[in-house]
Order: C-alpha cells, then sequence, then structure tokens
C-alpha cells in the first residue's frame, strides 16, 4: 500500500504526443463521428505503448451507420494522418467477393492450380507492410462494404481477427499483428433511413435534425446480429455506429471539400476561389439529403466547381495571382467572375480562411 501523502491520481484522458497530433487531425476531417476518431485513436496508442497482443491484429473495427455518412472516408483520413496518403492502406472492395471461388484472389490459388505462380495473393505480407515507416511500423486493412461478400470470406477473417495469420496458397503465411482491420457495412441503412426519413422529405435547412442515437445504434446492431455468425462478431473488438449527419456537420463538411479543391487549384494554378453564402446554399441544397448523407455532395462539388474552375483555367480565363467569385444568379445557375490581387494578397495558412 502507498505511503500516506504520496497518492498521485493519473490523468486517463492525456494521450501521447503523436496520438494528440493524430486526434487533432482527424477532428479536421472526420465530421460528427468522435466515438470512430476515439476508436481508431486507442488502436495506435495502444500499438506504440507495445502493449498490443502480438497473437491477433493490432485492432479490428466495425464501422456501420447510412449511406453517406463517412464510413471508408474516415478510414481514408486515418492513412492520410499516419502515412501522409490516403490511399496508403490495403482496400478490398468487397462486392468483388460474392462468390465464394473469388476468394481465391485474396489467398492466391493452391500449387497446381490454374494461376498458381501468375497471380500473386492480394493479402500477401508485402502489401501489408508497404506502407510501414520507421517511426510506425503500422498498415491499415479495409474491407469496404463487407455484407456485399459471400460467407466464404467471413469465415477466412476468423483465422485473421483470432490468430493474426493467414495461410496462402503457397502455403505462406501472413502476419496481421502490425495491421489494423476495419470493416465497413451498411446493413440496418435502409431502416435508419427510414427513422429519419419519417421527420422530413428530402434536405431543407430547418429539417435537419438530430435523430434518436440509441434507436440508430440498435438498428445497426440487430442488423448486424442477423447478418453475421457470433463467432465472426465475437471477434471484432470495437463496432462503431455512425451518427447521422447534421447541418452543421454538412455545412463543415462542405467547407473541408472546398478547402481540398483550393489547395490543388493553388498547387496547379496560383490562384483562389471564393464561394458565396448563396451558392454554398445551393451546393448544400443539391448536395445533401437525409437519405444519402453527403455522399453526394463532393460530386455536386466536383461538378459545379472543380470542373468550371479546370475549364476556365485550361482556357486561360483565369491566371496565376486572379481571385475567382463564384456566386448564384437565378434559380440554379453559377456566374464566375475574377478580381485581380497582388502578389502580398496571395498568401494564406489555411485555406478554410478564404473560403
Amino acid at each position: 500500500m502507498a505511503a500516506a501523502g504520496t497518492k498521485r491520481i493519473l490523468d486517463l484522458e492525456k494521450r501521447s504526443p503523436e496520438v494528440t497530433s493524430l486526434v487533432a487531425t482527424l477532428n479536421k476531417r472526420i465530421v460528427g463521428q468522435p466515438e470512430a476518431v476515439k476508436v481508431l485513436a486507442d488502436i495506435v496508442e495502444t500499438y506504440q505503448s507495445g502493449l498490443c497482443d502480438p497473437r491477433r491484429p493490432a485492432g479490428t473495427a466495425l464501422f456501420m451507420g447510412v449511406t453517406g455518412s463517412g464510413k471508408t472516408a474516415t478510414v481514408e483520413a486515418a492513412c492520410k494522418a499516419l502515412f501522409g496518403d490516403e490511399r496508403a492502406c490495403v482496400k478490398l472492395d468487397c462486392s468483388e467477393f460474392q462468390m465464394e471461388h473469388e476468394i481465391a484472389k485474396l489467398v492466391g490459388s493452391p500449387s497446381g492450380y490454374l494461376g498458381h505462380r501468375e497471380t500473386p495473393a492480394l493479402l500477401n505480407q508485402k502489401r501489408l507492410t508497404a506502407f510501414h515507416t520507421e517511426k510506425l511500423k503500422l498498415g491499415v486493412v479495409l474491407f469496404d462494404e463487407l455484407e456485399k461478400s459471400s460467407d466464404a470470406l467471413w469465415q477466412l477473417m476468423l483465422g485473421i481477427m483470432d490468430r493474426a495469420t493467414l495461410t496462402l496458397g503457397t502455403c505462406e503465411q501472413v502476419n496481421f499483428s502490425q495491421s489494423i482491420i476495419v470493416m465497413t457495412s451498411n446493413l440496418g441503412a435502409k431502416e435508419m433511413s427510414r427513422l429519419m426519413l419519417g421527420k422530413g422529405l428530402g434536405y431543407h435547412a430547418e429539417s435537419i435534425a438530430p435523430v434518436d442515437k440509441a434507436k440508430i445504434t440498435d438498428i445497426a446492431k440487430q442488423a448486424a446480429v442477423k447478418h453475421f455468425t457470433p463467432e465472426f462478431l465475437n471477434r471484432i473488438d470495437h463496432t462503431v455506429v455512425f451518427n447521422p449527419l447534421t447541418e452543421q456537420d454538412v455545412k463543415q463538411i462542405m467547407s473541408i471539400e472546398l478547402g481540398i479543391v483550393q489547395q490543388d487549384m493553388w498547387s496547379v494554378g496560383k490562384f483562389l476561389y471564393q464561394v458565396t453564402d448563396s451558392a454554398k446554399e445551393k451546393l448544400m441544397e443539391e448536395g445533401f439529403s437525409k437519405e444519402y448523407g453527403a455522399r453526394s455532395l463532393k460530386r455536386t462539388i466536383e461538378r459545379r466547381v472543380r470542373l468550371p474552375l479546370a475549364r476556365l483555367l485550361a482556357s486561360g480565363q483565369i491566371a496565376p495571382g486572379d481571385a475567382v467569385v463564384i456566386d448564384e444568379v437565378g434559380t440554379s445557375q453559377f456566374e464566375f467572375s475574377i478580381q485581380k490581387l497582388s502578389s502580398a494578397d496571395i498568401t494564406f495558412k489555411d485555406t478554410g480562411d478564404i473560403l
């Protein structure tokens, strides 16, 4: 027992400097999903501390929720924060493994079968360690839309999640102990959408209101129990049900997406652009709905902002140093106009400052 007067209360909220930076970065990119950020940060911090079980993956997580809530985007944002590239993961589209025989693409053909030597396994050790760095020897494997795959894939994953090993067709063993396994699923999304649409159809600024998170979570977990086997679900460390997006979330996502476009335009053409409030409202109206979340918002920004700017740049109508103002004129038309800036004005620290 500690001597009197020597008791020191430890701070359970304090994180390592590296993970504190990771959380701050993720919070800038991931909107309205604090639980998902916490889960990813916890997995990385436990791995960095050296306290992960070496007989299991660094962490396994199942991301569930309505379409367009940012499940796949969250994993990509984590890869960007950890490795500098949002594509720095082994991403498997599970719709490509709907037939049982297609699982051979993951492990390779057994010896003696056609393609045994010509077709390497998708889940090989080289791919898992491709993005390791000196500071962080960790990888991410994403099984996107898991419910679309054959049951054979879930059976294959049992060994990965339980023992962190996978035996390929060549009898080579692949080690997943330095990998984070993330699965996404839209199971229950239709029921969740019906619950949300009961408060209003389509998008209107005043109609976006928080939905009962407990009901959403219950729908998702019941759908998972019906679809997956108990032994599969029992091997998942974290199940996160994503929150439906609110009006404020959508505005923040739009700002992030416009900022990404600005970074690209500055990198290529050295010009800035500004979207007026009325044009932003139109982008939200066209790009967001309760049923599909923010999935189409990026496509709307692509069609309404990126492509016209690219066309104007390619045709020589925009020059370095220009500032393009995008405004709504009429009911649905966008007008692009230019204001000349001096070189001293073309400085910024954060794209959000100019949007």
